[in-house]
């Protein structure tokens, strides 16, 4: 079992910018591949960005080129910048292992971003 703690949410302007962080604990997190995971009020959770353990990425065309993961597994921590935000990745922000690639595992309390003028 794996559990996650996310941080880094918060307002910011359109267009501006935000790097999330994830922290992972209970396992080694180097066996994953794991991902950033966004739930918008009235919608389902949906996978915006992931990285293997190679390290292979892959993104939601919603914000592709907009934002970028990482990993350290030395410290067993996953990271997104933000950048060019929209209203529309207003939303509560999880991390967790990617779906395509087995059963996740507990969800975290996620972080807020909203993105508002």
């Amino acid at each position: 079992q794996v559990h996650f703690v996310e941080s880094g949410g918060g307002l910011v302007q359109p267009g501006g910018s935000l790097r999330l962080s994830c922290v992972a604990s209970g396992s080694s997190m180097w066996r994953y591949a794991i991902g950033w995971y966004r739930q918008a009020p009235g919608r389902q959770r949906e996978l915006v960005a992931s990285i293997s353990t190679l390290p292979s990425t892959k993104y939601a065309d919603s914000v592709k080129g907009r934002f970028t993961i990482s990993r350290d597994d030395t410290k067993n921590m996953l990271y997104l910048q933000m950048s060019s935000l929209k209203p529309e990745d207003t939303a509560i922000y999880y991390c967790n292992r990617d779906s395509a690639y087995g059963t996740t595992f507990s969800w975290g309390q996620g972080t807020r971003v909203t993105v508002s003028s």
